[in-house]
């Protein structure tokens, strides 16, 4: 049977064979020679590459091949089977393919992906990653294949075209047809080439970098424009451009540096070299706080850092996907914080990374599904299920350990060695690790094996004991493993001592170690006080689970507000979350630390994070008895922060979304209903588009808004934007009928469009519906069939569909010891896919972890 997926193996034999060497591709999105405009397109490849004697083939998804020739010799096209094109008997030496072929639009993300706005205007945009570029031309689909990239796009007259070098006018070419061909780039693989065009509204800016001022747009759709701050966003870019080419020694590889924002995206953004999309969900409709402004330039910086890893040099194959993402992730946040320390801000981007972004990585590095950072990713398939915590969070926070294991200038002198040798290449793991030990002097083939290599997070605890005077006679780290993945690691690691001063937490004491073992003895410690605080990674050097003494957690609880220094605090907020999520205590013990501590809080992602805990901690962690109970107290909290907050300020707007979002009660709803016509709100909170929609969503969640409010609420909000919330909205009304609407939108019907689908589906799904939700365990279990057997229209859908139904329509609050149990048993017994098998297995992983936090909570 045909298939889409490219495996290692058969990447290697190719690249054996064969070398490609240049591009030249034409696109035509007029419409014109084809019967369907709106799904299809014509694509033209022109492909040099050498090779040896032998067979190979062509990747190519299309919906016809019209024309294919070898050196002027016509292919066969019966070997076409939707994927590959065969290439049968090559010759040694230099060969020109051209291919000419009918392509599809994508309406998932996948591809070129085609979008129409309520005002009727057109956007076209790439998403290729991980090997979707054939999509929309012929290619050798595999990272290691680099070749320079020339695009010409045939185009509406009146559209603005991007690529990847520097953009042009467009020429005449017909009546309102307009050609614009674009420069030749430097070699680069396939996935990272790119094609954006339609009626875009553009920013034109400029760059100063090393090579010189490039051209640097900004663009999103027209409807958008007026929310779209250039300025703000090209200030970030050129901030990053100094941080990066002072901090690598080499200068920016491109001759420009577009960015767009764009609708219905799958991710966060994507890296085209020099032309970057991004969800416009970054191009805020209504007022966000500090922590969003911060979350858009690290993505900013996150994709900036790619030009340099990933796109100047790449990896060989996705093995090393983790020498994209996680080292992006390292440097978005280095480069946030140099560019704090120069500018006088007042971000914190590694403790904001503490608070929320390792967070995510502890999490995925506690499932059944976790992996290595350095995975074995043998696949296409496998790579799209490691796109996750681990490969961006957790290897970023083991960068950051490196780096505190060789210093930073020794580790920017070997990456930049890196990027010097292997500009425009491919590299593996080796390639790094032999430069970052050329720079330090030190081995570090131990450093891979423990840490890139391996899965599972340890967990580090201090074992002591004191004096009649409070002085440590003896003190040791005891570090333990899961049974599943017992290695024990070298960490780096800070120990700070804490004494209680003015009922100020200040530390007394600090000693920094090396932690190797089952124990490490500190004798640096033995003499000195013990303080009220014994906090393990204080200054967060090492990735792993940190436990208190009786003691120092006591401690904590009664001085959260005078603990000051904001990477402690994040340590302590992480390593309560940890305790609770191992139900080694009661979730109810979190929710009180966070309504003493939240007012205090300086940190905005802290803010955010941690009142989303305690939100988990009085909802899902809770037994369904005692939840009643747990939310009331919740937002009787959560009502006096609000009151005691500073109007106008970013905490006063977090902690009105967590009240909206965990309001139940009679009295909570009526209170957020009358915010809608000005009564009773908070001084200085602005009732704008954001928190009406996150209102009329509770409402409707608790059945007290129906169709008629949500269809008036669009009507305020008629845009796109505002349909896909209205859609969510829909889904959650807590009737037969509007869940049974819902289900056929995301779980049946595959024209629903793609961020619009991902609001039905996230919405679907709510505590305190049971018995509306009773039906669909049973229609869960027969989606996860149809989707494992790609029938009923799952054949059609992409991934990231397939991922967001899975995700989001599980029946979480359903989920008892028996449901549970029935669906391990379809893991076991069933033919589930492997991204079924894995999306299925964490679900079920999370669903446990809330049973057996929910028996701590009645204890």
């Amino acid at each position: 049977m045909a298939t889409a997926n490219i495996t290692r193996e058969e990447a290697a034999a190719r690249s054996d064979l064969v070398q490609a060497k240049a591009y030249r591709v034409t696109v035509d999105v007029t419409g014109d020679g084809v019967e369907d405009k709106e799904h299809n397109f014509l694509s033209r490849t022109e492909f040099d590459f050498s090779s040896k004697s032998g067979s190979t083939h062509l990747d190519i998804i299309a919906d016809e091949i019209r024309s294919a020739t070898l050196d002027g010799v016509a292919l066969p096209l019966e070997g076409f089977d939707g994927y590959r094109l065969p290439l049968a008997d090559l010759t040694e030496g230099d060969h020109t393919v051209v291919v000419e072929a009918v392509g599809r639009y994508s309406h998932t993300g996948e591809g070129l992906h085609r979008f129409v706005d309520t005002d009727g205007k057109v956007y076209l945009y790439s998403q290729f990653e991980t090997a979707d570029a054939r999509r929309m031309y012929a290619t050798f689909e595999q990272p290691d294949q680099k070749a320079t990239f020339q695009l010409t796009v045939l185009a509406p007259a009146e559209w603005s075209v991007f690529s990847n070098s520097p953009s042009v006018d467009g020429v005449p070419a017909g009546e309102g047809v307009a050609r614009f061909e674009f420069a030749p780039t430097p070699r680069m693989s396939t996935y990272i080439t790119a094609l954006v065009a339609g009626e875009y509204h553009v920013v034109k800016g400029e760059i100063t970098s090393a090579k010189g001022v490039l051209p640097a747009a900004v663009a999103c759709r027209a409807s958008m424009a007026e929310f779209l701050d250039a300025d703000t966003i090209l200030t970030t870019t050129q901030r990053g451009f100094e941080v990066f080419e002072a901090a690598f020694g080499v200068p920016y590889a491109f001759d420009s540096y577009d960015q767009i924002f764009v609708p219905e995206f799958n991710f966060g953004a994507m890296e085209n070299a020099g032309c970057v999309t991004f969800r416009d969900q970054y191009v805020f409709r209504s007022r966000v706080t500090a922590r969003e402004m911060e979350a858009r330039d690290n993505t900013i910086l996150h994709e900036l850092a790619h030009m340099w890893f990933g796109d100047l040099v790449t990896m060989r194959w996705w093995d090393d996907l983790w020498l994209n993402e996680s080292f992006a992730e390292w440097a978005s946040h280095y480069a946030a914080d140099e560019i704090a320390r120069k500018h006088g801000t007042d971000s914190h981007p590694w403790v904001s990374f503490s608070n929320e972004r390792k967070g995510w990585a502890y999490l995925q590095d506690q499932l059944s599904t976790t992996h290595p950072i350095a995975a074995d990713m043998s696949d296409l398939e496998k790579v799209e299920q490691n796109f996750d915590g681990i490969t961006y969070a957790k290897g970023a926070s083991v960068l950051k350990l490196l780096v505190s294991f060789v210093g930073i200038d020794s580790f920017l002198k070997g990456v930049g060695e890196y990027f010097t040798k292997h500009a425009f290449g491919n590299t593996t793991l080796a390639d790094l690790l032999t430069e970052l030990e050329a720079a330090s002097g030190r081995d570090l083939s131990w450093f891979a094996s423990e840490w890139l290599e391996t899965s599972g997070v340890n967990t580090l605890r201090a074992e002591f004991e004191v004096d009649e005077k409070g002085t440590f006679t003896r003190f040791a780290i005891v570090q333990t493993a899961p049974e599943q993945h017992p290695t024990l690691r070298t960490h780096r690691l800070g120990i700070g001592i804490y004494a209680v001063r003015d009922e100020a937490l200040e530390r007394i004491d600090y000693v920094e170690i090396d932690v190797k073992g089952e124990r490490t003895e500190v004798p640096e410690l033995v003499g000195r006080s013990r303080g009220a605080v014994v906090l393990l990674n204080d200054g967060d050097l090492t990735f792993a689970k940190v436990r208190l003494d009786d003691a120092s957690r006591a401690a904590l609880v009664a001085h959260i507000n005078g603990l000051h220094d904001p990477l402690a605090r994040a340590i302590t907020w992480s390593l309560f979350w940890d305790a609770v999520r191992d139900a080694e205590i009661a979730p109810q013990e979190l929710v009180s630390l966070a309504l003493a501590g939240i007012g205090s809080e300086k940190d905005m992602a802290a803010v955010t994070t941690v009142l989303a805990q305690a939100a988990a901690c009085s909802g899902r962690f809770t037994a369904p008895e005692l939840r009643e109970q747990a939310n009331a107290r919740l937002v009787a909290g959560l009502a006096g922060l609000l009151r005691d907050a500073e109007p106008g300020s970013d905490a006063q707007l977090i902690i009105a979304k967590t009240l909206i979002g965990t309001s139940r009660s009679p009295e909570a709803l009526e209170l957020i209903k009358v915010w809608l016509s000005g009564e009773e709100v908070p001084t200085d909170l602005s009732v704008d588009t954001e928190l009406r929609w996150l209102i009329v969503t509770a409402l409707a969640r608790a059945g007290v808004f129906g169709e008629e409010e949500i269809a008036a609420e669009l009507e305020r909000d008629n845009t796109n934007a505002g349909a896909e919330r209205a859609a969510g909205a829909r889904a959650g009304i807590p009737t037969a009928d509007a869940k049974s609407a819902a289900w056929q939108l995301a779980a049946v019907d595959a024209s629903v469009p793609n961020e619009t689908h991902r609001s039905i589906a996230s919405g679907f799904v709510h505590y305190g519906q049971d018995e509306v939700l009773a039906p669909y365990v049973d229609a869960y279990a027969d989606l996860l069939q149809k989707v494992s057997k790609r029938e009923d229209g799952w054949e059609t859908r992409g991934y990231a569909a397939i991922g967001t139904a899975l995700r989001w329509l599980f029946p979480e609050p359903l989920a008892t010891r028996e449901v549970v149990d029935r669906f391990r048993r379809y893991l076991e017994e069933g033919e589930p896919t492997d991204q079924v098998r894995r999306l299925l297995s964490e679900r079920l992983d999370e669903a446990e972890r809330n049973l057996r936090v929910q028996e701590r909570s009645r204890a």
